[in-house]
């Protein structure tokens, strides 16, 4: 994954600075037929290209209340990234519905919807993206949905993406999932699971499951936690 951070600090939906605890994970594509994310990201930060005047570092992009948590696209070179345009745990303005309360949202940049190759490096990106979240906020591949299947669900508008990109390339949310599944599996592979109990301390968990109490840092890090706080019943990865 190539990610980068560029948060729309200009947009209403970030102004609101609401926050959610993420139960999920909803994919969007944009629907126009502009792969660059300097048509949604912005300013310039020497990888994107400048900015279009139309991208939605703006209080309503197009005159709409929307905002995403990040964006899957091409920078200027033609490689491609992902740029988180929120944070991770604040409540964007994605789905239309309830599961702004509860979901992370992300788009990926659509081009004609015809190019094979553009397709397979953007859904590989969406796949780790994916992966990384469900890492970040103890997930599964079964907390992903896309913006169709949560309008079929009652908590998002009625969108029809992916469903109208994903099958003319062979793929399907159900087909991702599994791709994100085999991920998570490759990774756990790498470390245990620990459920932390009263009294617990990252420190207290290192010197007793790493023999290292200084070793606090690699639990956190590979938890994704930016602090020292933890809470009972909390699952921690801890490195093998």
């Amino acid at each position: 994954m190539n990610l980068y951070k560029c948060f729309l600090t200009k947009n209403n939906c970030y102004k609101a600075c609401q926050t959610i605890v993420p139960k999920g994970i909803m994919v969007h594509s944009t629907g126009a037929n502009n792969p660059n994310l300097r048509r949604y990201v912005g300013p310039d930060d020497g990888l994107l290209g400048p900015a279009s005047s139309s991208n939605w570092n703006t209080a309503k992009p197009g005159g709409i209340s929307v905002c995403v948590h990040a964006f899957i696209g091409k920078l200027a070179d033609g490689s491609i990234a992902t740029y988180q345009t929120l944070p991770w745990d604040m409540r964007g303005w994605h789905a239309g519905g309830s599961a702004n309360n509860t979901h992370i949202g992300f788009e990926i940049c659509e081009d004609g919807l015809k190019g094979i190759d553009y397709f397979k490096k953007v859904y590989d990106e969406a796949v780790e993206l994916c992966v990384y979240l469900c890492k970040q906020f103890s997930l599964t591949e079964k907390d992903i949905i896309c913006h169709s299947e949560g309008a079929k669900l009652g908590i998002a508008s009625n969108h029809s993406d992916v469903m109208h990109w994903f099958p003319k390339h062979g793929k399907n949310m159900d087909y991702f999932r599994e791709d994100v599944k085999k991920l998570l599996i490759v990774g756990e592979a790498h470390f245990g699971i620990y459920t932390v109990v009263k009294g617990d301390s990252l420190w207290k968990i290192a010197a007793a499951r790493l023999r290292n109490g200084a070793r606090y840092s690699e639990i956190k890090a590979l938890n994704g936690l930016t602090s020292d706080i933890i809470q009972p019943g909390q699952k921690l990865k801890i490195p093998k």
